[in-house]
């Protein structure tokens, strides 16, 4: 179903998902600013068509200034610190940037009488998983500061929609991949195993490395969920037309492992790309993947992009064009 027309603020826009979004949301039609302070977003991320506010959550008056200049009809919320290893070495830069610095965009969408919400979130919120695939009715049960402050933030919108009527979606899922024709993976320090694969491949490193052969899938490798970040993107575009507040899951119910993935990036880059083996990193637990049973049935999401093969050749294509990500 067609969202009409709207003006969106995009918080995190500069990012690798918020950037894809912005342009989407352009392609149909939509009103965009891009709100982002830069920090681990790229200036040369941001889609020209869209009007750019450089400011800072962590300061309620900047994002109040631009709440009250773009009047939005909505706001779609990518602004977040998303390292699950880094999260346990600096807890509080994750409950500061992903709570508090949340809490201000929140007070000054109540302050400017802006009533929806699109929120970033993640399946880490359920921690290790009782059952494969993830979906809603799971218990949630974070094991890192990453995981909590999503969770935190997930509960406070609760409180936010039943206190002041303001109506939010917020969408978890784990391994966004992919390209679109323009905007692409760059991050500042990357842990992501397609662009780190795909590095290999442009000769930028020597191999990959492969954390853990013994886990207890068909090849002994962790499985993961991998969605195509035009698909993601398109989720959250439908997700501005929810009749009301509501948590999704997005997956593709599969997943790949990284074997699977290596072998992928091989055959679509015609590379050799070799690869190392060495022993499991704490936590990684063998299977995620998240069910999307509810937002294809509540939302009509469908998904266009499924395929591996056809996620590494999207990304592939902008690493080529871009070897050097943003910096070119």
């Amino acid at each position: 179903m067609p969202v009409s027309r709207v003006k969106i603020l995009v918080v995190g826009g500069a990012g690798y998902i918020g950037s894809v979004c912005a342009e989407l949301l352009i392609n149909e039609g939509h009103d965009v600013a891009v709100f982002d302070n830069l920090a681990e977003g790229h200036r040369g991320a941001i889609d020209p068509r869209a009007q750019m506010i450089e400011g800072d959550l962590c300061a309620q008056s900047s994002i109040e200034s631009a709440l009250s200049a773009t009047k939005p009809d909505a706001v779609m919320h990518f602004a977040a610190s998303t390292l699950v290893a880094e999260s346990m070495e600096h807890p509080s830069k994750y409950f500061r940037n992903n709570v508090a610095n949340g809490l201000n965009l929140l007070d000054a969408m109540v302050a400017t009488g802006v009533k929806r919400l699109v929120f970033s979130s993640t399946c880490a919120t359920f921690g290790p998983p009782e059952r494969i695939p993830i979906d809603e009715t799971l218990p949630q049960r974070p094991i890192n500061p990453y995981g909590e402050s999503k969770l935190a933030f997930e509960r406070i919108l609760r409180w936010y929609d039943e206190i002041y009527g303001l109506r939010f979606v917020a969408l978890r899922y784990f391994n966004a991949a992919g390209a679109s024709e323009n905007f692409g993976e760059d991050h500042r320090i990357e842990t992501h195993l397609i662009p780190n694969v795909l590095k290999v491949a442009l000769g930028q490193q020597s191999h990959v490395d492969i954390y853990g052969t013994d886990y207890e899938t068909p090849d002994g490798t962790c499985i993961r969920d991998y969605i195509h970040i035009v698909d993601l993107s398109q989720a959250h575009i439908l997700a501005l037309n929810a009749p009301k507040s509501g948590f999704y899951n997005l997956g593709t119910g599969g997943g790949s492992s990284v074997r699977e993935v290596i072998q992928t990036c091989r055959k679509v880059t015609g590379r050799e790309i070799p690869a190392i083996e060495k022993p499991r990193r704490p936590g990684d637990p063998p299977r995620l993947v998240a069910a999307s049973a509810k937002i294809k049935r509540e939302l009509r999401w469908e998904p266009q992009f499924q395929q591996l093969d056809t996620i590494i050749e999207s990304a592939w294509k902008w690493h080529q064009k871009f070897p050097n990500g943003y910096a070119d």
